[in-house]
């Protein structure tokens, strides 16, 4: 017989630390990618004036 609920509990168990770590790297990444445009938009600015 199958528990539906200990099934549950471990999918939820599996996903949650999946879900954390996946988070810090998309904020991660568009930390970096920001960076990367300001870099780019001071770069035009300082050609400009």
């Amino acid at each position: 017989m199958v528990n539906f609920g200990d099934i549950t509990f471990q999918l939820i168990a599996i996903l949650i630390p999946i879900a954390f770590i996946s988070a810090i790297v998309v904020f991660v990444r568009s930390t970096k990618k920001r960076n990367e445009q300001l870099k780019r938009i001071e770069e035009k600015l300082d050609k400009v004036s």
